[in-house]
């Protein structure tokens, strides 16, 4: 989920490409006066936080420790993360379900109250607007949060068709929830040290699974996922609470969970094979393109119903004409643009996302090939400043995904 931050962990190590400074360009306002603060933003400052502009907000890239570092330390013990500047929102009322599912391609109607799932929300032509996380929490009311990214252009869209859908008398209302911080704490202590916090009993609550309780004395939204492959959690936490939350988390873990910022972020989805959007989907790119026909329910493929089903179903039965697939390469590491060609020099495909492992210890990366040259183990070479480097197409995620699930 989440754009550019790979190439701005490199922004701070002084190794960006001129494709890269572009893309931060386009993502980040131009004046530090502009960008938004999260209310952990002093917390940060004291903390060691190196700043940087990122989707309109002033955000930490990384700390006094190196992104490599709070990497491993985060696959190791654990991390905290502040993703504040998310946007989190609530739809209610009788007609929600039936609202959401003219806009995503999950299954809404066949969650389980206190379950979520990842979607897509789709447009006309079967690209991706965005990928968000939903949790049913009742019948009546679905909880989800969209990239910082694509916060405007999301909730226009949202706006659009509910005025549309309330016209025709649908019973469907939505809360912003600008009120609330959001907090992600990930990593194989991220569950032990939460315990600490409430009453909780953690140990019955799933990967994918939605709780409101209280944590530290403030009443919070919890969902048991992540974006690292870890287990762990996001935490939504009134704005007044967001800091004392933050200092109990990093206290129970007596020093182990280190706050961590988006570099490490980046580089640890990338090796969860995890999509970034505006860099590995973006409008053109449908979910089957992008290797999420897994996330369109049983019930949607056969009743379609949302936005661009008759392409993605045509999709689905016929195949597309490229996939998503992960990379091994030699020589630098791939960015996003690079050129992957076949060994015979012919282009076949791009990069969209890379970088140097810190687990793997080698270059990974993922892009888009034509499909039947999608196979893992398919040789292929990588196109970076006028040089190729041999590469090999390899299945994801790259390092194992530890997820929290019932045994």
């Amino acid at each position: 989920m989440r754009g550019g931050l790979w190439q701005l962990g490199q922004s701070i190590t002084r190794r960006l490409g001129q494709s890269d400074k572009k893309t931060i360009a386009r993502r980040c306002y131009a004046s530090e006066a502009d960008l938004k603060k999260t209310v952990l933003y002093d917390f940060h400052v004291q903390h060691g936080g190196k700043m940087v502009p990122f989707a309109g907000w002033s955000m930490p890239i990384q700390y006094k420790d190196s992104i490599m570092e709070s990497t491993l330390n985060c696959r190791e013990n654990g991390s905290l993360f502040d993703v504040s500047h998310m946007c989190g929102l609530s739809l209610k009322g009788k007609d929600s379900v039936a609202f959401l599912e003219k806009l995503v391609v999950a299954d809404v109607a066949g969650l389980a109250p206190g379950t979520g799932s990842l979607t897509v929300f789709t447009n006309e032509k079967g690209g991706s607007i965005d990928d968000s996380v939903i949790t049913k929490v009742t019948d009546d009311h679905i909880y989800l949060v969209v990239n910082a990214g694509c916060r405007d252009k999301d909730l226009a869209h949202i706006e659009e068709h509910m005025k549309a859908f309330k016209a025709k008398g649908g019973d469907v209302s939505w809360h912003i929830y600008d009120e609330r911080s959001l907090l992600a704490l990930q990593g194989p202590l991220s569950g032990s040290t939460l315990q600490h916090l409430t009453k909780e009993d953690l140990s019955k609550m799933y990967f994918g699974e939605f709780r409101i309780i209280d944590i530290n004395g403030a009443k919070c939204f919890l969902t048991r996922t992540g974006y690292t492959g870890e287990d762990g959690f996001e935490i939504s936490v009134p704005s007044e609470n967001a800091v004392d939350l933050a200092k109990a988390i990093l206290e129970k873990s007596e020093g182990k969970v280190r706050l961590t910022g988006l570099g490490a972020r980046d580089s640890l989805r990338l090796e969860a094979g995890l999509c970034l959007y505006g860099n590995d989907m973006e409008q053109h790119i449908s979910p089957v393109e992008a290797g999420l026909t897994w996330a369109i329910g049983k019930r949607r493929r056969a009743e379609g119903g949302f936005l661009g089903a008759d392409v993605i179903l045509k999709q689905i039965a016929e195949g597309p004409a490229i996939r998503r697939v992960g990379i091994f390469s030699a020589g630098p590491p791939a960015r996003s643009h690079s050129e992957i060609q076949n060994e015979s020099g012919e282009n076949i495909g791009e990069v969209t996302s890379g970088g140097f492992s810190p687990c793997l210890k080698k270059n990974i990366a993922m892009g888009y090939v034509k499909s039947g040259l999608h196979k893992p183990g398919t040789k292929v070479k990588i196109a970076i400043r006028g040089k190729t480097y041999e590469g090999s197409i390899t299945k994801m995620p790259f390092v194992a995904t530890k997820y929290y699930k019932p045994t």
